[in-house]
C-alpha cells in the first residue's frame, strides 16, 4: 500500500513493539483553527516521512503533532495490568513518534518480554536496555 491507502481509523497506541512505519499522520481540528475541509469533522494528511509531516504540523494551526501509522505483525496485549498476552495478528495503529525510539521488534523481542527470568522492568527489554537471552 502506499500514503493514503489506509483507513482513517486505526488502533491507538499499546501493543509495546513495531515491525514497520507506514506513513505518518498529522490530524487537523477545524475547531482549533484549522480550514474546514470536512463539514466539520477532523481530518489528517498523510506523508512518507516525519520531517515533512512535523513542518506541515509547524506551520498549520490547528493540527496536532505528527502520529506514526505502525504495523505490528505480532504484538504485545496486556488485558489486565502486569498480564501480557503474544497476540499472533497483524494490526495497524497509531503511535506518537517518540514510541518508534525502541528497537524494531525482532524474533526474540517477544519471548524475551515474557521469559519468566525476564528482569523485573520488562520494558526494559523493548528499550534495549537488557541483554538479550541466547
Amino acid at each position: 500500500m502506499k500514503v493514503g491507502d489506509y483507513p482513517a481509523e486505526a488502533k491507538a497506541g499499546g501493543g509495546y513493539v513495531w515491525d514497520g512505519v507506514l506513513k505518518y499522520r498529522v490530524w487537523c481540528h477545524p475547531e482549533r483553527g484549522a480550514p474546514d475541509e470536512a463539514e466539520g469533522s477532523d481530518y489528517y494528511y498523510a506523508f512518507e516521512n516525519y520531517e515533512e509531516a512535523a513542518e506541515f504540523a509547524r506551520t498549520n494551526p490547528g493540527t496536532e503533532d505528527p502520529l506514526a501509522l505502525v504495523l505490528q505483525r505480532e504484538y504485545i496485549d496486556e488485558p489486565e495490568p502486569g498480564q501480557y498476552v503474544h497476540m499472533r495478528a497483524e494490526r495497524i495503529t497509531e503511535w506518537p513518534v517518540a514510541f518508534l525510539s525502541r528497537p524494531q521488534r525482532d524474533a526474540q523481542t517477544i519471548p524475551d518480554f515474557l521469559a519468566e527470568d525476564a528482569p523485573a522492568n520488562r520494558l526494559d527489554i523493548l528499550r534495549a536496555l537488557a541483554p538479550r537471552r541466547a
